[in-house]
């Protein structure tokens, strides 16, 4: 199991309009950074990834630190787990090439 950490800055912008005075960081975000982080973990280009599944039972919001979970299945997808102070806030899986 490889781990990496993620922090959303408390004045992300996402914060202003998602929504006000309860921001969340959107799911597509979350998504994408935590892609970004695991492929930059990896040095690959993830660029034309395939999400396969992805789950948020929970919202991050912009201040919070999302420790970030991941493995090659033996398939050969990534799965990846992040939680926020140890409460799930996303899960899936996806499916790239690891290399440049």
């Amino acid at each position: 199991m490889n781990t990496l950490s993620l922090t959303f800055a408390a004045n992300h912008p996402v914060g202003a309009g998602h929504f006000p005075g309860n921001p969340i960081v959107p799911g597509a975000l979350l998504l994408a950074e935590v892609v970004h982080c695991i492929a930059r973990a990896e040095a690959a280009d993830f660029s034309a990834c395939n999400i396969k599944a992805a789950k948020f039972p929970a919202p991050a919001r912009p201040g919070d630190t999302v420790d970030i979970e991941y493995s090659r299945t033996a398939q050969g997808s990534l799965e990846f787990r992040c939680a926020v102070n140890g409460n799930q806030v996303l899960s899936g899986v996806l499916s790239a090439t690891i290399g440049a």
